[in-house]
């Protein structure tokens, strides 16, 4: 495994992030969640993203048990805040009361003191932006959060956010978490060169497009029993990669990752961690076999002559308008 520096901190994260949106607490049982950590462990990963609202605040729980005993400086905790978890009116969004209410809330489940990268999931436009960032640098100088990012916000928001940080000497978004694939490219014309210059890196959802960059959703065929596409939390948001132009397009890059003896799964992260900007790539699984095969993407140098093919053989299939710069899915 290597290593890559979060934004311009002196914290380093693995280039393979452990992510729970969909196992935890929906797709897998306990066990088999607390084994995929323990095989991203013994694999070297040291980040672990999840979030309140994911399987409604139950992937958070689960993920606490799994890093249970294990030494809290070894690895790199994240989380975020802005989806409901609650029916009250303040159960959601951006405001102060609800950030310091799901932090707390948050530090509880997941059985640690403090979060090494706290996100706002989502711009909210209801609350002053002043107010979500006073907040969290008060939560910074509380010591209950060591740096602070965002997700699927677009160049604008994240300008208008610097500005006010700068303006007011707060500490500075170091993180954006935006989808990011061969197949979903919209975060290149402005989201990356904005981030790049403000000092802010990429930890990339999505990198293998749901699965469908794995290749092991055939065109023409059903999809495989227990994938993804089967079950209900995460079928919706793969669907949109399900169609057979996509499917029969993703096949044309079976021999690349033959030729420089890759699985498809692991073609599709190490070209996502080409991007200078992306510190690291989130990935997850429903067995440990995944894990460390998944692994093996990381300190992979794809050369030029490889990225052309792999750009000539998708095509104008890739999602690279700016104006979709927000992601389809609304709670990844």
């Amino acid at each position: 495994m290597e290593y890559r520096r979060l934004g311009k901190t002196g914290m380093y994260v693995s280039e393979i992030s452990y992510g729970n949106w969909i196992t935890h607490g929906n797709q897998v049982e306990q066990d088999a969640a607390i084994k995929c950590v323990r095989a991203a462990l013994d694999a070297g990963i040291t980040t672990f993203d999840t979030a309140d609202v994911y399987a409604g605040t139950r992937a958070e729980v689960v993920l606490g048990k799994a890093l249970k005993g294990v030494r809290r400086e070894s690895y790199e905790l994240f989380t975020k805040v802005y989806w409901p978890t609650g029916e009250g009116k303040n159960d959601r969004g951006l405001s102060r009361k609800h950030i310091m209410e799901s932090v707390h809330a948050s530090l509880k489940r997941l059985g640690t003191d403090h979060i090494d990268l706290y996100q706002a999931h989502r711009f909210d436009y209801e609350t002053p932006l002043e107010e979500t960032l006073r907040a969290f640098e008060d939560l910074i100088r509380q010591g209950k959060v060591n740096y602070i990012g965002f997700s699927e916000w677009d160049a604008s928001q994240i300008l208008e956010a610097v500005k006010y940080q700068k303006a007011n000497n707060f500490d500075r978004f170091v993180s954006s978490q935006p989808q990011y694939s061969m197949l979903w490219r919209v975060i290149e014309s402005e989201v990356i060169p904005m981030c790049a210059k403000e000092g802010i890196s990429q930890i990339v959802w999505s990198p293998m497009a749901q699965g469908v960059l794995t290749g092991k959703y055939l065109p023409g065929k059903k999809a495989p029993a227990g994938s993804r596409a089967t079950n209900k939390s995460g079928g919706a948001m793969i669907s949109r990669w399900l169609r057979e132009e996509v499917l029969e397009t993703v096949q044309k890059l079976v021999p690349i990752a033959e030729s420089l003896d890759l699985t498809m799964g692991q073609l599709a992260l190490a070209w996502a961690l080409q991007n200078k900007n992306v510190a690291s790539v989130i990935m997850g699984a429903t067995k440990p076999s995944q894990v460390k095969d998944n692994v093996k993407a990381s300190g992979v140098k794809l050369e030029p002559a490889t990225m052309r093919a792999i750009d000539l053989a998708l095509g104008n299939l890739p999602e690279r308008d700016p104006e979709k710069t927000v992601s389809p899915n609304p709670r990844a």
